[in-house]
């Protein structure tokens, strides 16, 4: 999702038996043109992700905005060559988790949740076909139809 647009840009629907992180390189591959920055929670915290956001564009990387887990530890070349994610840790080292999310600006996948809820608000929490086939045709028209009612306008929110 583009948080600035809060358009849908690529959508998977897949069987619990398929781990999240392993849909990154088929979701960046919907995405035509430059990724600016990929943003996600810290279940997409690891090495596999982040060679496949890098592989899908190898000239000018995205910036990779994940949080390490708790437990994460530098690698090997962090002191050589420190990979986006070792510069991730050594910057919640430096200036703590909330001080990482406002630098590398991590609120901005609240954005996502946001455009997330009103999906289950205006689609349904649920699918309403039974077969993967049919329930993959149902999430893409949902999605569609999300960005089309994006387009035609957002509200304008302020703080009261």
């Amino acid at each position: 999702m583009n948080p600035d647009s809060s358009e849908i840009l690529a959508s998977e629907l897949t069987t619990n038996e398929i781990g999240d992180s392993s849909m990154v390189a088929p979701l960046l591959g919907q995405i035509p043109g430059a990724i600016a920055s990929v943003t996600a929670d810290g279940a997409y915290d690891g090495e596999p992700v982040y060679r496949a956001i890098i592989a899908r564009q190898p000239d000018s990387p995205p910036g990779i905005i994940i949080p390490p887990r708790i437990t994460a530890v530098l690698s090997p070349a962090a002191e050589a060559v420190p990979s986006p994610r070792d510069r991730h840790i050594q910057t919640i080292q430096e200036k703590g988790r909330r001080g990482w999310e406002r630098a590398v600006g991590y609120g901005k996948r609240s954005l996502v949740e946001t455009a997330m809820f009103r999906y289950k608000t205006r689609i349904g929490p649920t699918l309403r076909a039974r077969t993967l086939a049919t329930q993959k045709a149902e999430a893409q028209i949902a999605c569609t139809v999300m960005n089309r009612m994006t387009q035609l306008g957002m509200p304008l929110s302020q703080r009261a």
